[in-house]
This record gives C-alpha cells, sequence and structure tokens, in this order.
C-alpha cells in the first residue's frame, strides 16, 4: 500500500474530521490592539453562526468550548464589539433579556468582510486545540505560507505582543516564540522543516486539518500527498536561540538550500590543459592511491584521468568540456546528479497528466521537484484537483508543442500560477464556481483601458479627459464647461441703493423714498393728495353723477370709481399706478 493510500484509510478509521474554516480578518491577526483571546472569540463566533439559527452560545459555552474562562472570553468580545484604531466594529450582539432578568441568550453576528480586504483561513478546530497566544502564532504561519513569505523566527515574534504589563504593546522575544512555535508543532497543527528554507531559516508548515483526523506523525490527508519526498538530516533540533543569527545548533550541517548540479565528482571541474599537447602531468612524488569504487567507474567512463598528489584529480584534455545542465527537451542526461532520489506522489502525477507530455522532457531533477512542490502547495491551499487540471489542459491547447523552447520554465512560469485578481474564486477572469465574468477583473481592465487612452491622448496632444484640441490657453471648452458645473460662480448679493430707504405705497404699490410724511402715513404724494381730497367732499353715488360727466372706468372693490380719467386714458391716476404695478409684476 502506497503512503497516499495509507494515510487514507488512517483518515477513513479515524473520527469524523472537523474540517469548518472560517475566513478571518488580518486585522485582528496583526493588530495590537486586540488581544490573543479576542482571535479564538471571532473563530468560534463565526462558525457558531454559521448555522441556520445563528449563534446563539452563551459566554460560558463558548468558554469551555475554547478550553478558556469566562472573564476571557468577554473581555475578547468586548474588544470585538467596540470600534477598532480604524473605527471597524468586528463583532454585533442582540440582546434579548427581558428587563426581570430573565429571557434567552444574545444572537452574535460579525461583519461583512470587503471583497479587497486581506484575510487568512483558519480551521474552527485549531481554535478548540490550541490556546489564544497559540492560535495566533498559528494563523501568521498559515498567511505567511499562503503568500509564500519566507517567515523568520524574529518575524513571527513580532507579530505576538505582551498585552499587560510593563511591556505591554511590545513583542515578545525570539526565544518565547520558539517556544510558542514548538507548543504549536507538539499539538501537530504546524510542521517545522528545520533550516530547509532560504537562507538557513525554518520552513513553517500549517496544515489545516485536526490531528486526529491524520496518520501519526503526518500531515492532512493529500498535504504530504502534495509534496515530493525528499530526504533530508536530522529533524530533532530544537528552535534557534536568541542571538544565534541564521546558523544551527551543533551537528546540524551546511545551511546551503539550493541544489547545485557541481558535485564532488570530478566529471564537475573545469577543463585542464597540459603545457604539452597529449601529456597529462603528474606532480613529483605522487604517492599511488587507492581508488574507490565510484571514482573508477567515473574515470573508466570518462578516460583521460591521472591521480595526483593528495588524491586529486584533474581531467585530461582528451576530456570534452561539460555541456551545461538544462531542463530544456534533448539536453544532457542526469548523470552527475547525486542527490536524493525524487518521488512525485501519485496525487500530484495525475493532476499533470495534460502535461505529461511536457514533464517528460524536464531534465533537471531539481526543477521537476520544484514542479511537484508548485502543485502539491496549491493543493493544500484549496484548489481543486479537477481546477487545476483544466487550468493545465487550456494554456496547454493554446501553444504549440514546438514554441516551448523550456518545458520546466513554461510549466512553472505558465501553466501552474494562477491569473486573475486577489479574489480566490478568480481563474483568469472568470469565477470557477459559477462561470460568470469577474466585476473586479473587469474593472481593472477598464482602468488598464483608460490609462492607455490617456497616455494616447497626452502623446498626441489631446486633452487626457475629453480628447478634443485644447484651445490656445491650454484648456479645451469642454473641460472649462465641467468646472463650470463643479464650481458654479458664486451669485453676487443684492446691492442696496445708496441714500435714503425706500419702500412701496400702500396704497399704489409705487416705489417712494420713505421720507418726510411718508414715514406716517407710507403714501406716496398722489395718494396723499386724493386721500385728503376724498376725505374733505361728500363721494356722491354713482345715481348723482351728471350723465354727461366721464369718470374713471376702474372701481375701489364693489363701487365703481368716480374720479376723472387722465387725459387720453379711462382711468384715473390711482388706477392707472395699479394696472403700471400689474404689469411690472
Amino acid at each position: 500500500m502506497s503512503a497516499v493510500a495509507a494515510a487514507a484509510a488512517a483518515v477513513d478509521d479515524s473520527a469524523p474530521v472537523r474540517r469548518q474554516r472560517v475566513r478571518v480578518p488580518m486585522r485582528l491577526v496583526s493588530s495590537a490592539a486586540y488581544a490573543d483571546v479576542a482571535l479564538s472569540v471571532y473563530v468560534k463566533v463565526k462558525a457558531l453562526g454559521l448555522r441556520p439559527e445563528g449563534c446563539q452560545a452563551k459566554t460560558s459555552t463558548i468558554a469551555s468550548y475554547l478550553g478558556v474562562s469566562v472573564a476571557s472570553v468577554e473581555r475578547g468580545m468586548t474588544q470585538l464589539c467596540r470600534p477598532g484604531p480604524d473605527g471597524v466594529v468586528e463583532l454585533f450582539s442582540d440582546r434579548r433579556t427581558l428587563p426581570g432578568g430573565t429571557g434567552t441568550s444574545a444572537v452574535r453576528t460579525v461583519r461583512a468582510m470587503t471583497r479587497t480586504e486581506a484575510f487568512v483561513w483558519l480551521p474552527v478546530a485549531a481554535a478548540e486545540d490550541l490556546t489564544p497566544r497559540q492560535l495566533r502564532a498559528f494563523a501568521l504561519i498559515a498567511y505567511a505560507q499562503t503568500r509564500g513569505i519566507a517567515l523568520t523566527e524574529a518575524e513571527l515574534a513580532a507579530g505576538l505582543l505582551h498585552h499587560s504589563g510593563k511591556k505591554a504593546g511590545q513583542p515578545i522575544s525570539v526565544t518565547a516564540a520558539s517556544a510558542v512555535v514548538d507548543e504549536v508543532e507538539a499539538a501537530r497543527w504546524v510542521t517545522v522543516q528545520r533550516r530547509a528554507g532560504a537562507q538557513g531559516r525554518h520552513h513553517y508548515i500549517a496544515h489545516d486539518i485536526a490531528p486526529e483526523a491524520r496518520p501519526e506523525g503526518g500531515c492532512a490527508a493529500g498535504a504530504v500527498a502534495a509534496e515530493a519526498t525528499v530526504t533530508s538530516g536530522s529533524q530533532e533540533a530544537v528552535s534557534s536561540q536568541v542571538g544565534e543569527g541564521s546558523g544551527s545548533p551543533v551537528g546540524e550541517g551546511s545551511l546551503a538550500n539550493e541544489e547545485s548540479p557541481r558535485t564532488d565528482s570530478p566529471d564537475d571541474g573545469p577543463a585542464f590543459f597540459s603545457s604539452a599537447v597529449g601529456e597529462v602531468p603528474v606532480v613529483e612524488g605522487a604517492e599511488v592511491v587507492e581508488i574507490p569504487a565510484g571514482a573508477a567507474a567515473r574515470t573508466e567512463a570518462g578516460g583521460g584521468l591521472a591521480l595526483r598528489a593528495g588524491g586529486n584529480s584533474q581531467p585530461s584534455p582528451s576530456k570534452p568540456e561539460t555541456k551545461k545542465r538544462s531542463s530544456r527537451g534533448g539536453g544532457s542526461a542526469r548523470s552527475s546528479y547525486n542527490g536524493p532520489q525524487l518521488a512525485m506522489s501519485p496525487p500530484i502525477y495525475a493532476v499533470l497528466e495534460p502535461v505529461h507530455l511536457l514533464l517528460e522532457q524536464v531534465t533537471s531533477d531539481f526543477v521537476v521537484r520544484q514542479i511537484a512542490r508548485e502543485v502539491g502547495r496549491q493543493l493544500r491551499e484549496g484548489t481543486d484537483t479537477e481546477r487545476l487540471q483544466h487550468r493545465l489542459t487550456v494554456r496547454f491547447a493554446k501553444v504549440m508543442v514546438p514554441e516551448i523552447r523550456d518545458p520546466g520554465r513554461w510549466l512553472l512560469g505558465v501553466a501552474l500560477p494562477r491569473w486573475g485578481c486577489g479574489y480566490q474564486d478568480c481563474e483568469a477572469g472568470v469565477l470557477w464556481s459559477t462561470g460568470k465574468d469577474c466585476e473586479v477583473c473587469a474593472e481593472i481592465v477598464q482602468d488598464k483601458a483608460a490609462a492607455r487612452r490617456r497616455a494616447q491622448r497626452i502623446e498626441q496632444g489631446l486633452c487626457p479627459e475629453h480628447g478634443t484640441r485644447p484651445s490656445p490657453a491650454g484648456r479645451c471648452a469642454d473641460c472649462v464647461l465641467d468646472d463650470a458645473i463643479r464650481n458654479p460662480a458664486p451669485v453676487p448679493a443684492p446691492r442696496e441703493p445708496e441714500g435714503p430707504p425706500r419702500g412701496s405705497c400702500g396704497d399704489c404699490g409705487a416705489r417712494i423714498v420713505v421720507v418726510g410724511r411718508a414715514l406716517e402715513d407710507g403714501l406716496c404724494k398722489l395718494c396723499r393728495e386724493e386721500a385728503a381730497a376724498l376725505g374733505a367732499a361728500v363721494v356722491p353715488t354713482p345715481a348723482a353723477v351728471p350723465a354727461g360727466q366721464e369718470t374713471c372706468a376702474g372701481r375701489d372693490g364693489g363701487v365703481p370709481c368716480v374720479r376723472k380719467p387722465l387725459p387720453s386714458r379711462s382711468v384715473c391716476g390711482v388706477h392707472r399706478v395699479q394696472e403700471l404695478a400689474g404689469e411690472v409684476a
């Protein structure tokens, strides 16, 4: 039975696998405003909120799930319910307690995350198995693993802070961070490949399945199978201590992390040309040295090798220069590589089925191992096997095999990477789950097209916004009109005329200067004189007016006006002023 089959059998025979994961904002993990317990509370509340009835668990129930005190859970909920440094509230609680103190527990919900917000997927089982401090370290490792960041112990310690005492807000020491990582590794949620990363760093592998669902000493089902197995040295050394730099403890060996095609084989040495053509120089006093079996085989295969003093050997002039190793098709055979044997797991080999033709042309074991590791990384991060195979099939169908000069570089740089925006479901501008076009990618394409169009207009000397020819002043008419619409000119305030105050006649409405007697009665001179004449004489009735006398055609209320009309007019002065006032209005 293969290792993959054994791992699958071990998972099937165990208890139900706790596979639930929740998406956690990175602001909770990286911000110093939230304590470690706030992260654990957020994970558990969000997981409970995914049920149809929502999160209705009491504080004591949540504390029993997490293995912490009730006061710690309440402290974490308080921090989550308050606005953070950026004004964001992560947790909302709807209390359902009656005024008398009876009732049911509160309903708690988390805020909806934005599409452009940084996040990390955390298993719910990890929040139950690990302490709050260990969960925060696990979250930092999982985020760095997803983003491909080579995390160091110092960087990990910078993300774990003191939350009380004199050192509140300051990062913990590297020794304390190493102890936390050792505890998480002991809980089997993280695998540490010590001194296996770049420049002697530790390589951290975070698991997303509960430890009881995995075989002893292994990763999650499919996670270990998602990497090419590489034999390494001793892994029993603990994390480094403060001040040790990037070096390793005693017995760890070299810190080299790259596989060099140049081994200790004499075949890889530079060609040596003697001073005499066809003669191999030998140092005087050279002793006969017993040739090892491997060296003898290489000597017989290459020919022209002479033993030198101290057991060193150089190739003779008759040996042709060694061809540079490459992953291109038709390259040299893998004769000089004597490192660990490559063993690709069946799941990875099945994923690469659409490009087996190119995989067979890759002659570098190191490149093949990098391809297997890239496939394993994507499988661990949640990429479906069908999705990865579809990606390889589509991209391989768009090129001709003779056009691929280097199969290894094409597989690593073109076929395997995911193209699209930051949305994980986006696959080259199309949502994998629904098959619809990605709105974020569409906006990015529109922005790039607008930027190119703007650059072309600037190069042609046109207005970058409207594409019209600007005026001699340097601005086009459309820009001037847009500015006028955005920033309208202020309306001038009405200016009061200079001199005495002005007003309107209370009878005819004419504009008058309010001085003298107008201050008392508010009438113009004509209306004042007519009012005085009417007050002195008795107003005749319409029947008493002589038949041949002409009168005004206007009416004072319901009574016809008896004033004489103006010359060439049918109304008197009062009604004429009223007519003029009506025309002006």
